[in-house]
């Protein structure tokens, strides 16, 4: 069942103003950086996210940075300023000048097929290019934790991953050199609960260890692709209809 959901919501009409997901945003541009915006404020109402990415100006990446925290001055999101957000633009718009984001991930992949090294470098990065720090901000871009086998799940980076990594009607595909078959979960609070409500997770704290756990029952029914349940997953908890695939 869970099979033929997947396929039913692997259709680009899935992302509408009427069905918003920050993904209809990010799909607009096709471009990394644009993306990952679009997925580090995905949190909070799915309408609200995107009627403020619609907001923004996303060639600001490319203006100078004295243009860049004029132009968001006054642009606020939840527990984000306004500096907290042109950080962000700032920060990648430094990264943008000397690398791909995409190879800052699979270099650090690659040693041991490990799409959580990827994460850690690429947050390690995006401090490093601008070293800035607030609460809004911290919360944001996180941090590399100081025990990666006992920390949050870091639910919209691995769905940046997602978006980036895989390729079908709604994910972009943007990236080479990274299998598929490594992707975590993205883990949040909905997706918990109806994976624990399903069956298919038994962890009830919600963390990087049930992200994990997910991920290997996905992969017990698509070795090769586990998170290509996770989109079909989130509108059944989004649509409240888990009750009839249990």
């Amino acid at each position: 069942m869970l099979d033929l959901e997947a396929a039913r919501r692997n259709d680009a009409t899935e992302l509408s103003y009427e069905r918003p997901d920050p993904l209809l945003v990010a799909s607009e541009y096709r471009e990394e950086r644009s993306a990952l915006i679009c997925a580090l404020f995905g949190y909070g109402s799915a309408k609200q996210i995107v009627a403020f990415l619609d907001r923004l100006d996303f060639s600001l990446l490319e203006a100078p940075e004295e243009s860049i925290a004029k132009e968001l001055r006054g642009f606020k999101y939840r527990f984000q300023t306004s500096k907290d957000v042109a950080a962000l633009f700032i920060a990648l718009h430094r990264l943008g000048r000397e690398r791909k984001l995409g190879e800052i991930v699979r270099e650090a992949y690659e040693e041991r097929r490990e799409i959580r090294d990827g994460l850690w470098a690429l947050i390690r990065a995006i401090r490093e290019a601008y070293p800035y720090e607030s609460r809004g901000y911290d919360f944001l871009v996180g941090k590399v934790p100081e025990n990666p086998e006992r920390c949050a799940p870091f639910k919209r980076y691995m769905m940046y991953f997602r978006w980036m990594v895989r390729r079908d009607a709604l994910d972009m595909g943007l990236w080479e050199g990274i299998d598929p078959a490594d992707l975590i979960v993205p883990l949040d609070t909905h997706t918990h609960a109806v994976s624990l409500r399903l069956g298919l997770l038994k962890r009830k704290s919600y963390d990087m260890k049930a992200a994990l756990e997910l991920t290997e029952t996905l992969r017990r029914f698509d070795p090769a692709d586990p998170v290509k349940y996770d989109f079909a997953l989130y509108r059944i908890g989004q649509e409240e209809i888990v009750d009839k695939f249990r």
